[in-house]
């Protein structure tokens, strides 16, 4: 699978390793791409993996008289869509015909038998029980589930869509955008050809992508944003076997530590209501701030071949589509890649210390799963790929000792709390000073809740207090006294 789908190449700065060393971009991941192929069209599944770079190749390579059955069908799909942004119904199928490949490994997808669903369900009810003592945020999971790799798919494709489609509608609409309006009647063909091929491409690769996440993911958050249903507690069986299967951790401990993590983020998406849409509106503003060179646009558009779909192909390895970071596109990466820290920082704090009296294996748990996110695994790279960024493990860690301070110094409530309201979070700057945040002086609004209560009631703690006729009776025979 291509790891830059939508046009992202490497970010304005590589993400460090755990060790704070620059990632070699040699080694794969984000940039194995390049720009030479900013939309990185790998092949479809079941074609061999032929034709990398063109997705036409990769249909028609394989002369199996079934895969090239499929092929005509899925080329059929791709020019005959006529919906959003995305062939939604294309990425659906694609990720379930990855997800029955199985994963490199060999491991192939199961269904979720009786025992496995009921040690999820017991997993993350211990779990819920052990958060109770180390957050005021109360249970956010109505329900424990166990699913296989093609329910997770199932069950994360409208999360995927809220995300995808604001980036795919802003790139396909700059086909059209660039025309004049009295060009565009004449070229609505040609466009709407566009359209549908961008559609199903955009199909394709988030499919791949999804299908390949499947594969690793252990949970419904993995990248820190809740893809799930709401209240909806979900592991996948065969991933958390396949995760802690090199640990030489029991299989039960393995268990219950990602059943925690799941929880932990269940409660605090569940209770803190304005954080879902903070996080994936910091998506959407990344989207309304990409722009395009238009002048490759406007070249490639007048010289497209309508019957040579192989010169849209080539015009889109030029890079037509290659975003320009903009102003308005960092604002909105740095929000998302802060907010994203501050809830992966507080998930490893209070699950640390959830797990620490009572898991042996609790400190190399949380280890693996840093560095598992510090060396960019694939629930990174799909939305470093997906959105054109990548979580720093530096803010990770910085995020997690800044929550864990707050925890010592105000408590569990005190430090919940700042859950509140976006603007009490700690900012990009506090992580670079978390010290000065924990202690910085609070304000002491005690004084002030008690002036607006009395003025509520209609008095002042300066205006005397008034007198009734009698009281002004015996005022004025004590003065004649």
């Amino acid at each position: 699978m291509s790891d830059t789908p939508f046009g992202f190449g490497l970010p304005p700065e590589e993400p460090e390793d755990g060790d704070g060393k620059k990632k070699d971009p040699a080694g794969g991941g984000q940039g194995s791409g390049g720009p030479q192929n900013p939309f990185g069209f790998g092949g479809l599944p079941g074609m061999g993996g032929m034709g990398g770079d063109n997705p036409f190749a990769a249909m028609f390579g394989s002369m199996n008289p079934n895969d090239l059955g499929a092929a005509f069908q899925q080329l059929g799909q791709m020019l005959s869509y006529e919906g959003g942004p995305v062939n939604w119904d294309m990425a659906k199928d694609i990720a379930r015909q990855t997800v029955a490949q199985g994963t490199s490994d060999g491991t192939k997808d199961a269904s979720v038998g009786p025992a496995e669903r009921s040690a999820v369900e017991e997993a993350v009810r211990l779990a819920d029980h052990w958060l109770d003592g180390v957050t005021s945020l109360p249970s956010g999971a109505t329900t424990a589930v166990a699913w296989s790799r093609a329910e997770w798919v199932e069950a994360t494709l409208p999360a995927w869509k809220q995300l995808v489609d604001p980036v795919a509608e802003r790139v396909g609409a700059a086909m059209g955008d660039v025309l004049p309006e009295e060009m565009q009647a004449m070229a609505g063909p040609l466009i709407g050809m566009m359209r549908s091929m961008g559609g199903a491409m955009f199909g394709q690769q988030i499919g791949q992508a999804v299908g390949v996440l499947a594969g690793e993911v252990t949970g419904s958050t993995d990248i820190g944003l809740p893809l799930g249903p709401a209240g909806k507690a979900a592991l996948l069986p065969l991933n958390v076997a396949a995760f802690g299967k090199d640990l030489s951790v029991d299989e039960n401990e393995v268990r219950l530590y990602l059943a925690l993590r799941e929880a932990a983020h269940q409660r605090l998406f569940a209770h803190v209501p304005w954080l879902r849409s903070h996080l994936f509106g910091a998506v959407e503003g990344y989207a309304r701030g990409i722009t395009v060179d238009t002048s490759k646009l406007e070249e490639a558009v007048g010289g497209l071949d309508p019957s040579n779909p192989e010169q849209l192909q080539e015009a889109l390895q030029q890079g037509m589509f290659q975003p320009e970071e903009t102003p308005a596109q960092k604002a909105a990466l740095a929000r998302l890649e802060t907010a994203l820290a501050l809830v992966e920082g507080w998930v490893d704090a209070v699950v640390h210390e959830a797990a620490k009296p009572r898991l042996t294996s609790a400190d190399a748990l949380r280890e693996t799963l840093r560095r598992r996110r510090a060396t960019g695994g694939p629930a990174e790279q799909t939305f470093a790929t997906l959105v054109g960024m990548q979580l720093r493990p530096r803010r990770l860690r910085d995020a997690a000792r800044l929550w864990a301070s707050l925890t010592d110094a105000r408590g569990h409530e005190g430090r919940d709390g700042l859950w509140e309201h976006p603007d009490m979070l700690p900012t990009a700057a506090d992580l670079d000073d978390p010290d000065g945040f924990v202690h910085r002086e609070q304000m002491d609004f005690s004084e002030l809740d008690k002036m607006l209560g009395e003025a509520a009631n209609g008095s002042s703690p300066q205006e005397k207090p008034k007198l009734t006729k009698d009281d002004e009776g015996n005022e004025g025979d004590e003065g004649a006294k």
